[in-house]
């Protein structure tokens, strides 16, 4: 069995997202004064004594908002309590009830679903402050104060009650896919139609999604993670402290912490020096990539010539690979999962250190490496020390002395005996004797 959702709902300013950076450990959804700004269902895992379950934190719902993402918070929201086994209800303690607060609770008191009914923000943890909220009409209100971590165990408490017994089994998690790039490229229209319905906010307008959104889906009878992650805007045009600045290094963590990640570009537009900036993030990341042009319905003529040039501008890049769809018309969408896991096949592979050998030794004799002050260079053996991303040891006599040109020979000669594309490889150069 999956593990139970939890779907955390509620008007903007009441305290969700606090609520479920408590529960979750870290600080994983936004907090910020400004109504509307968590606009995506954003997904963590997490346990109370010993039961595990997935928490979704969802957008601010105020019916008489003008907000002209509002429709599309409503919109997530509704399907985060349509896949919830419990709502959780999170009311403001301080302002007591309001006309949102009603509207929302008329539509829960007819779900089947367990609904949990918190009032946050009782700081001084008077019960008497939450007789109010009865009127809801959603049993007994529960007393919190997340600034002050007072009542998040006895709110767990009645949340876990609601868990049917689970089996879990972590393996069957799948490998996280990271889906970065510049605003407005399609990253959230490729997870819609990867994952088959409306699981992140669509716009035209940049800045649409600014968390790390956690995605889990099917593919081919496997479970894995899709990540939608902000745009990443230049950093000259975001303050650091500002919800976007946020938003930005939950992304560079996104990409830390993802398996492959999909880095999705504007095939009607020139790549810009952004453009280019983020992929060297991925690639600084040792992460395996798959490079995805969008919005080729209209570029079919020059997808030779766009190769051509992501060759030239991603030169840093020569494990390079592409694949070119359309998220709008949903043209050759089948080609992303392939890749993907092509590239993470590649990111995980073991080479014995016999075949290691074999192509060092080849590569010396083809090109020795260059004496240094008329110091010659002696490499004696090679080993793979690491996956994701491979990492090669070679043992020398002196490490100091080999130069970064040779390097990189030495890079090429592995792949050209070995499938590394899509996942950039290290080699580390020793000196013989130090610790390995």
């Amino acid at each position: 069995m999956s593990r139970p959702i939890v779907a955390v709902v509620g008007r903007p300013n009441v305290g969700k997202s606090s609520f479920f950076n408590k529960i979750c450990g870290e600080r994983i959804s936004i907090v910020d004064d400004m109504p509307g700004v968590t606009r995506d269902r954003i997904y963590a895992d997490a346990e109370w004594c010993g039961k595990e379950f997935t928490l979704i934190d969802t957008g601010g719902l105020d019916p008489k908002s003008d907000d002209i993402f509002q429709e599309v918070i409503q919109e997530q929201a509704n399907i985060a309590m349509d896949i919830a086994d419990v709502i959780v209800m999170i009311v403001d303690g301080k302002t007591g009830v309001t006309t949102a607060d009603e509207i929302l609770a008329k539509k829960l008191r007819v779900t089947t679903k367990p609904v949990v009914l918190v009032v946050n923000k009782l700081d001084r943890f008077n019960i008497e402050d939450v007789y109010e909220f009865y009127q809801l009409g959603l049993g007994d209100p529960l007393p919190l104060s997340c600034a002050q971590s007072k009542g998040i165990g006895d709110v767990l408490d009645v949340i876990t009650s609601f868990f049917p017994k689970v089996d879990l089994d972590e393996n069957n998690l799948g490998i996280k896919i990271a889906v970065v790039g510049r605003p407005n490229v399609g990253k959230s229209s490729i997870i819609n139609r990867l994952v088959g319905e409306k699981r992140v906010a669509v716009s035209d307008i940049e800045g649409t999604t600014r968390d790390a959104v956690l995605i889990p889906f099917r593919y081919n009878k496997k479970t894995y993670q899709l990540v939608d992650t902000a745009g990443l805007r230049r950093s000259r045009g975001v303050e650091q402290e500002s919800v976007e600045g946020y938003s930005v290094l939950r992304t560079m963590r996104a990409i830390e912490k993802a398996d492959v990640v999909l880095i999705v570009f504007d095939s009607t537009a020139n790549l810009t020096e952004q453009d280019i900036r983020i992929a060297g993030y991925v690639h600084e990341a040792g992460k395996p990539s798959v490079v995805v042009m969008n919005k080729t319905d209209i570029m079919e003529r020059k997808k030779q010539q766009i190769t051509e040039e992501l060759k030239k501008q991603l030169a840093f890049m020569s494990y390079l690979q592409t694949v070119f769809i359309s998220a709008k018309e949903g043209t050759r969408l089948g080609d992303i999962m392939p890749a993907v896991l092509r590239v993470y096949e590649n990111a995980s592979k073991r080479i014995t250190t016999g075949l290691l050998n074999d192509i060092l030794q080849d590569a010396i004799l083809n090109f020795e490496p260059p004496a240094k002050k008329g110091k010659k260079i002696k490499l004696s053996y090679i080993t793979e020390a690491e996956t994701n991303p491979p990492t090669f040891v070679i043992f020398c006599n002196d490490a100091k002395l080999v130069n970064f040109s040779y390097q990189r020979y030495l890079e090429n000669q592995l792949r050209e005996k070995v499938d590394f594309s899509g996942t950039p490889i290290k080699i580390i150069l020793k000196t013989k004797g130090e610790d390995e």
